[in-house]
């Protein structure tokens, strides 16, 4: 299959951010099969234009095997309506991709949100080359900008949203959803449950170096980490809250806090630290896919929250969760209560809690207490859970068959 792969925020492991698409294209690659990822020059995590020169609109590149398509949008910060505008750019651009310019037409295109005007620009590819159109949600738009961004289900922006979310499952021959309960909402928004298929987020084992315990650190400090995006959904406001509940129970030596990577949120937390006085955490840039496990390998134990949001009882799929199982340290997890999805239950690889700081720094004690062996093996069991079931090898099976189906059968 000739697979065209529409994501506008696609990068490969050299950049930070998401390389999910870049991991299954490599596994798909290695069935025999074509894969081309269509992104964004402009790079979302660091906000500049990483790929095209003066006056180039477009540029394929081959990065590791895979081939990108970087298409030409403009820069913004925050989330302002110049961001808006690089989601529709982005579309725009989609137009005027021709199968010349990458080897020929496609023999399906599999469009991917989080933002549905991408999904929108793939699913017209999808018809101008009269193929199927597969759609990918990873995030459940305008749900999400609802729940987390406040705003009303009323306003006229949020509606269009709904009606392009409902045209698109109206439109897929097939939906991949990250969350394992998805199903329901689009169900609700008039998707048939007949064509969806859970593929969540996963990890490239290939990239993840062999489980080894932590060097304990000078002082026997006891290092806590979060490594992904600073952004309003990750709740990092909880965890500075916890950092200074842990100082004032007594540990403010003994257990430190480090916050790797960047987002719209990043200076607000920082300015929250400072009014809070914490002392025992640090803010750390992004770290590209191929030196991120060198830095994870530095903790003792990952964190990570969600926001106490009705959005999450449709779940979770969270790339950084996979990450931490995979570097075999215990986790805990924010979990919001109206979520029944709970991975490190069933791993038994850490500990959830409400995202409530006086919980988070509870227990972030209490696994301080823990012997390294009790932690050691807590680790062991996320790293053979995420093995098991959330390899991309293993995803990439599944993810095949989807594709040939819609291609072959359809």
């Amino acid at each position: 299959m000739n697979i065209w792969l529409v994501n506008h925020y696609a990068v490969p492991p050299s950049q930070a951010g998401g390389t999910r698409h870049f991991s299954l294209a490599r596994e798909l690659q290695k069935r025999g099969h074509k894969v081309t990822i269509i992104a964004s020059s402009f790079d979302h995590h660091v906000r500049r234009e990483m790929r095209l020169k003066e006056g180039e609109r477009y540029r394929l590149e081959e990065i590791g095997g895979i081939p990108f398509l970087w298409i030409k949008t403009p820069s913004y910060s925050g989330n302002s309506p110049a961001r808006i505008w690089n989601m529709v750019a982005f579309s725009l651009g989609l137009f005027r991709i021709a199968s010349p310019t990458l080897s020929g037409a496609p023999d399906v295109v599999w469009g991917s949100s989080p933002h549905l005007f991408a999904a929108l620009g793939a699913e017209w590819l999808a018809r101008r080359y009269r193929v199927p159109f597969v759609f990918e949600v990873r995030d459940l738009w305008p749900q999400t900008l609802i729940d987390l961004g406040g705003f009303s289900p009323r306003h006229p922006f949020i509606q269009m949203l709904e009606r392009i979310e409902r045209y698109l499952y109206h439109r897929a021959d097939r939906i991949i959803s990250l969350l394992p309960l998805g199903h329901l909402h689009m169900a609700e928004k008039g998707a048939k449950p007949d064509k969806i298929v859970w593929i969540p987020n996963g990890i490239d084992m290939d990239l993840v170096p062999p489980p080894t315990p932590p060097v304990p650190k000078q002082g026997g400090v006891f290092t806590v980490m979060y490594a992904g995006a600073h952004g309003l959904a990750n709740s990092l406001e909880v965890i500075v809250e916890a950092a200074a509940e842990v100082a004032r129970r007594g540990w403010n030596d003994q257990i430190r806090f480090r916050l790797v990577g960047d987002g719209p949120e990043k200076s607000n937390i920082i300015q929250l630290a400072k009014q809070l006085g914490v002392s025992n955490m640090s803010f750390e840039s992004p770290v590209p896919k191929t030196q991120i496990y060198d830095v994870l390998g530095q903790a003792d134990a990952f964190t990570a929250v969600m926001r106490d949001s009705p959005l999450y009882k449709w779940g979770f799929s969270l790339n950084k969760l996979f990450d931490y199982l995979a570097m075999a340290r215990p986790i805990v997890l924010g979990l919001p209560p109206i979520s029944t999805y709970n991975p490190l239950a069933e791993a038994g690889a850490g500990i959830a809690v409400p995202p409530d700081p006086a919980a988070l720094a509870e227990v972030v004690i209490q696994l301080a207490q823990m012997s390294p062996g009790e932690r050691w093996e807590m680790g062991l069991r996320g790293r053979r859970y995420v093995e098991r079931h959330f390899a991309f090898n293993v995803l990439a099976d599944k993810l095949e068959e989807v594709l040939k189906d819609v291609v072959y059968v359809t």
